[in-house]
């Protein structure tokens, strides 16, 4: 529900609760608006509620059965206690087939903290998906609903190097989206994809870093990352955000230039 309609409601309702105190033993009466109002509210959330279940129930019976494109990141809202912004659709569309570019089936993906781009690869074509090694860590459990207990894996940035054993030193391409702008967040996060990219011996022509967060994180990305460079790429957020971000990367490719 937007905020202002939010607003409406409890300003509403607080001048019509105003009005009755009276002491008057007449029950309280709502405006046509505010009732509308409320009722909006309670389909809106009934109907999201429902959505999610009938996900739970369908990632239950079977979790490879996922990859169908029904299940889109506005069906998950934003908690912003755990700095939750979605990406908008060409933005999270645009990085999941950077990820996917050149790979094959045996190519091995992780996306840290950014589960709108896991969504849009779910959405893609079939036949753009070629690889199903595509793994999202994340703290927000609702989304295993949308890996799957396979390709799930729950993370806590404080907690790094915490990572299941068969995901370590795998992974051919990261895309990291670290929840806070603090050093420590990104150098953390940091931590995290090093341990899950292949030792640098080990990799290919397969390899791909990407790291998509606030300009003013610069200095420490060149410190963390010190193999990325600043691209012409600005993901944008579906809500918007203040901060302005950047996309940071090991390659140049179709989706971007070094700047």
């Amino acid at each position: 529900m937007a905020p202002d309609v939010a607003s409406f409601i409890e300003n509403d309702l607080h001048t019509e609760i105003d009005a009755s105190l009276g002491f008057e033993d007449e029950p309280l009466q709502l405006s046509a608006s505010t009732l509308a109002a409320l009722m909006d509210f309670q389909n809106e959330q009934e109907e999201r509620e429902q959505k999610f279940a009938e996900l739970h129930k369908q990632a239950e019976e079977d979790f490879d059965r996922l990859c169908d494109g029904s299940k889109d990141i506005q069906d998950f809202e934003e908690d912003w206690q755990l700095s939750q912004f979605w990406y908008n659709k060409a933005t999270a569309t645009k990085l999941a087939r950077e990820l996917l570019a050149g790979a094959d089936k045996d190519t091995v993906i992780a996306i840290v903290s950014a589960p709108s781009v896991y969504a849009a690869m779910k959405a893609l074509p079939e036949e753009e998906i070629v690889t199903q090694n595509v793994f999202l860590l994340e703290y927000d459990e609702r989304f295993g609903v949308l890996a799957g207990k396979k390709r799930f894996v729950l993370y806590d940035f404080n907690k790094p190097l915490v990572l299941p054993s068969e995901i370590k030193n795998v992974c051919d391409r990261v895309l990291v989206d670290p929840p806070f702008l603090s050093e420590e967040c990104q150098t953390k996060a940091a931590m995290t994809a090093r341990l899950l990219l292949k030792k640098p011996t080990a990799r290919n022509d397969k390899y791909k870093a990407i790291v998509c967060t606030g300009e003013r994180m610069a200095n420490v990305i060149a410190k963390v990352y010190p193999d990325t460079k600043v691209t012409d790429f600005h993901p944008e957020h579906e809500k918007g955000l203040s901060n302005e971000f950047r996309c940071y990367a090991t390659y140049e490719g179709a989706g971007w230039k070094f700047v």
